[in-house]
């Protein structure tokens, strides 16, 4: 009997856990460790930021599950690979401490036979003085409590905004290296949404601040969009969105200390700014888990293993080369590691090879350079062919991956909400192929197939995001036929 651990039970985790048990059946082990005992449809936190969808409709517990598909559930941090074995056994091993309240603090060897990293993110609060809902002075909706915490702010500013008194409200990301600007996007343009519905709006200052280069850049280059017979760039599209909404954008900044009330941030150009607020929310950058890895004799190995970083090595090319030179083929095809045949990393878990909008850094090196994003869809699939993989492997003893799923290859669509409500809900719908532009195959468009790279904005959109939300929480909780709905 094989034993399939997956550290992580987040979109790429859980999902190679379903598509895993579905294939092993009851005669190999599928194990999943996470230090959460519930999980979260992310993208939705930013209506339970604004007031709009209770907690509850975002999380569910992982243990029903899990004992209804025969997956073997720890809760618990993984705090070191042993990707050799170690004395006692030459079977890789995984050091884990428990977070589950009945066994908080034990610790435990787990053995296994394929190893998967989906741990996701550390949220790198830190990287910023002053930043964050804990020991900082902005909110986040990176986790359900934070996006409950936030509503309760936004809620407080909308009181304040009733009684005559302007409010300054900045919504972005706290860092130069900061990823995921497309949620910091869809919650500056809830708010602004949630503004209007309370008939304050015109008191009220909504400012986005961002390290992008320029609006509708997203982490991955901007994209360029068919509409009917002619073409749009995403930095137009996203220009003429905000003019509409009367929402300033604040672009190539990176923040770099926070005080209350106050945003310090430096440019491209090396000027330093200060920005008031009365309300803000400010994503963190992104680091690995901080799991270290040891050799069968106990030398620690984790640089050989885990990028600076904290991101898994897989098998993308690392090789350090000016911006000009990288390509789509140097991205992940397989998500295996070079030095462990049994170990892969997948999700936010791995580590990117390069940046795909291009960097830029301030004249004094200070980096603003938006990360790859690499959630949601691509997550899913990374799993799934994960997933798929190493069933091969030990249902049929095959010796090579036998399953891709790579960013410079998959196309990726993204529904991005620009205000929630049936009637009076909208939502940008994009979709881009491939998400990590190939221009040796695509030199006239940017890198990208112009069939397949459009975008629309509009009710329709907002009804297929809800509708959606819906479908991936029926997925995830692995209902009938669940794994007929695509990744």
């Amino acid at each position: 009997m094989a034993r399939v651990v997956i550290l992580g039970a987040g979109v790429s985790g859980h999902t190679a856990a379903l598509f895993l048990k579905r294939r092993l059946g009851r005669n190999h082990e599928v194990v999943v460790v996470s230090p959460n005992s519930n999980w979260n449809w992310i993208p939705s936190n930013i209506w339970v930021g604004v007031g709009k969808m209770s907690p509850d409709k975002v999380v569910f517990p992982l243990a029903p599950i899990y004992r209804r598909k025969k997956i073997v559930f720890r809760q618990a941090k993984a705090v070191a690979l042993r990707p050799d074995g170690d004395a006692d056994s030459p079977r890789g091993a995984v050091d884990v401490v428990y977070t589950d309240p009945k066994r908080a603090g034990q610790t435990e060897h787990i053995r296994y036979d394929y190893l998967i990293n989906a741990t996701g993110p550390r949220l790198n609060f830190e990287a910023t003085p002053g930043l964050g809902p804990d020991a900082g002075h902005t909110v986040s909706v990176c986790t359900p409590s934070h996006a409950v915490d936030a509503a309760k702010h936004l809620a407080t500013v909308i009181e304040t905004l009733k009684t005559g008194r302007r409010q300054t409200l900045v919504i972005g990301v706290g860092h130069g290296t900061c990823t995921c600007e497309g949620a910091a996007f869809e919650y500056a343009f809830n708010v602004e949404h949630e503004l209007r519905a309370a008939g304050v709006r015109e008191r009220a200052e909504v400012i986005y601040l961002t390290n992008e280069h320029e609006l509708g850049d997203f982490g991955v280059g901007g994209m360029t969009f068919n509409q009917g017979d002619h073409r749009i760039t995403s930095e137009a599209w996203m220009e003429s969105l905000f003019r509409e909404r009367k929402m300033k954008a604040i672009t190539q900044a990176a923040v770099t200390e926070i005080e209350p009330g106050l945003i310090h941030y430096r440019q491209i150009d090396g000027t330093d700014n200060t920005q008031p607020f009365d309300f803000a929310m400010l994503l963190p950058p992104f680091r690995g888990v901080n799991l270290e890895a040891f050799d069968r004799d106990g030398t620690d190995i984790t640089d050989s293993i885990f990028a600076p970083s904290g991101f898994m090595r897989v098998d993308a090319n690392y090789e350090a080369k000016p911006f000009d030179q990288w390509t789509a083929q140097d991205w992940p095809r397989t998500y295996q590691t070079p030095l462990h045949h049994n170990v892969f990393g997948i999700g936010i878990a791995f580590a990117p090879p390069h940046a795909i909008s291009r960097p830029y850094a301030t004249p004094d090196g200070v980096l603003v350079a938006p990360a790859p994003p690499r959630t949601g869809m691509p997550s899913g699939s990374m799993g799934k062919a994960v997933a798929m993989t190493i069933s091969d492997m030990i249902l049929h003893g095959s010796p090579e991956p036998t399953h891709t799923a790579s960013m410079g290859e998959m196309a990726a669509a993204c529904i991005a909400s620009t205000g929630t409500g049936m009637l009076s809900g909208t939502a940008a719908a994009m979709s881009m192929s491939p998400i990590v532009p190939d221009y040796s195959r695509h030199p006239d468009t940017a890198g990208r197939d112009p069939q397949e790279t459009t975008g629309d904005i509009g009710l329709a959109a907002h009804w297929v995001k809800r509708m959606l939300h819906t479908l991936f929480i029926y997925k995830a909780k692995a209902y009938p036929l669940w794994y007929l709905i695509p990744e």
